[in-house]
Formats: C-alpha cells, structure tokens, sequence
C-alpha cells in the first residue's frame, strides 16, 4: 500500500477514536502507533506483540495499531511522522534517531518507545537513568559494539589486509571512524571508510568497498543495514553474496540469513523488551520515569556454510568461542 493511502487511513483512525472514548476507564481501548524499518510479520514484530499480549494488550481486543508504521521509511520521516501524531495514539514505538527526532519536534506529550544507536549521545534523552521528556527504550551500546564487531571480523578473515567499515553517513560520527580506523591499523590491517547517505546507495558502496580492495566489510551498527527482514537488509546480503565478500552485522539473525557473521544482541529480544516498556507506557507510568535500558546479553554466530560459499576458512579459535554455528 502506498505511502498516501496509509496517511489518508491514519487520519481516518483519528477520526474513529475520538479523544473521549480514550480516557481511563474499564473497556478502554489502547491504541499505539509505529514507524520502525521491521516488516509487520518479522519474527521481531511478532516478538513484540507477544510481549503486549503477555501483559494484557491484544489486538482485536483491547489494543488497535494505527496502519501504516511498519517496513516503513525511517530516513525520511517527516510526513509519516506527523501523520501519526495527528491520528492522537496513546503511544508510539519508533527509532532510530531521525525517527525520534521528528516525532520529539512534533509532541511533547504522546510517549515515543525508542531505539536507537545511543540515546544519550545522539541528545534525545538527558541520561539512561532519568530520561527526561517523553522518550525512552533501548539505547544499543554502538561504539564499543562495532569495535568488538571488528575485531571479531579481522579475526574471521585472517587473510584480508584491507578491510571497509560501511558508515551510515546520517549518523556515524567521524571520530567513531577514526576509533576504528586506528584499531585496525594497530592490527596490522588497513582501513577504508565507505559513508552511504540512503538506501539507493547502499550497491554502489558496497561495490565500491569491494574496488578498494577490502577483503572484508563492518557493517556498522544502523538500520539502513542491518535489521533483519528489511529491504535494505535483503538488498545488502544478495550484494556480498553476488561479491563473495565476508561481513560482519549487528544481529545475529543476519548471519542465519546469509552473513558470515553477527555480534550483538537479537533484535528480536530488543523488540520484545520494547514490548514490556511500551505495557509500562499504556498502564500509565511516564516515559521520563522509565530508565533507558542498554543490552546485556551478546550472541556471536558465524555462518560456515556462508564462509565455505566465499572460499574463506574461519580459524578454528574463534570457530569454538561462537554461540552458534551455521553449517
């Protein structure tokens, strides 16, 4: 369905809902909205509404999600953005940072659940602890995480000498770069970054990488890469496989579906931990007291069968220490 058909639907779902029928009361239906890369049928997805269900919001009995927020484009937010605030949810679960810019310019009240590389430096909460406003969710730990991400890939690929870090230009600083780049160096490996402005960039960089001469691609930590299921996702695993370029992602789940490796958390235990916030949110507890929380649990799953494909055998070291293999 196109974009205009959704915004034309959400102002429809304002319309239905009148602000009187929303109030406190027992019967009350709850309605929350979304803008989030994730298709509506991702396992992630699901993993989220099976939280809700869990604490007593069900769809189709006290729970309606305004359409038009999933797989949807978080890059260029604006219109969507304002379309769901117009259409008056009780909650919006949305992220990463441009996301949750647009909707903070837009509302002061409605409760926005993020997630997103690192709230607090990005300045969309004051602290993890004490929020502020009307933001909080999940902030991913990026920076430490994509170092880690590195070294796990210069150790998969002993052979590669140059390897490429692949930047969302929109929100990888410049001194993460550089972090990176020295790191790699101090390794003995050198180092190229290739920044990438949007979505139809995406095969030209990855293109480009492989000219330059990068035995191996870091996928750094952003949804125009990395979330499992999304188009953009699709578009970057059928790219390295057509290269046979070995790569490193965020989410495990992108080494099961081709990658040859991920390191982090699974996204869809993000979601579903979005999913016991936002039963916070709707039960009446304020965003701004609700701690940002951080990931504790990291998985590193390495896919052997991807690695046999490029022609790459990954060190039996690092083949033991994985949680998980791909075979």
């Amino acid at each position: 369905m196109r974009r205009r058909d959704f915004i034309t639907r959400i102002g429809g779902a304002a319309v239905a809902w009148p602000l009187a029928a929303r109030a406190q009361e027992p019967g009350r239906i709850y309605r929350v909205a979304f803008l989030v890369p994730s298709p509506r049928q991702a396992p992630a997805t699901i993993a989220l509404f099976d939280e809700l269900r869990r604490n007593g919001f069900s769809e189709g009995q006290n729970l309606v999600v305004i359409p038009g927020g999933f797989d949807a484009d978080t890059e260029h937010p604006g219109e969507l953005a304002a379309a769901l605030v117009k259409a008056a949810p009780d909650a919006i679960i949305t992220g990463p940072a441009l996301p949750l810019r647009a909707f903070q310019s837009i509302t002061h009240s409605i409760p926005l659940i993020g997630m997103s590389e690192d709230m607090v430096a990005e300045g969309l909460v004051a602290s993890l602890a004490q929020p502020g406003g009307n933001i909080t969710g999940i902030s991913l730990l990026t920076p430490e995480l994509d170092s880690k991400r590195q070294e796990v890939l210069i150790e998969a690929v002993p052979g590669a000498r140059r390897i490429a870090a692949m930047a969302d230009a929109n929100a990888t600083p410049p001194y993460h770069l550089q972090t990176l780049e020295h790191a790699a160096r101090s390794r003995g490996v050198d180092f190229v970054a290739i920044n990438v402005a949007g979505s139809e960039e995406i095969v030209s960089a990855i293109d480009a990488a492989k000219a330059s001469g990068a035995g191996a691609l870091n996928f750094l930590a952003s949804p125009l890469f990395a979330v499992p299921g999304s188009r953009n996702n699709k578009i970057v695993l059928e790219r390295i496989a057509a290269l046979r370029l070995p790569a490193m992602f965020q989410f495990p789940e992108t080494a099961e579906a081709g990658a040859l490796a991920g390191y982090g958390t699974r996204i869809t235990d993000l979601y579903r931990q979005r999913g016991k916030i936002a039963a916070q949110v709707l039960r009446g507890t304020k965003p701004a007291d609700i701690p940002v929380q951080q990931p504790d649990r990291f998985e590193l799953v390495l896919n052997l069968r991807a690695a046999k494909a490029i022609g790459i055998e990954v060190p039996a070291t690092l083949v033991a220490r994985a949680n998980k293999l791909i075979e």
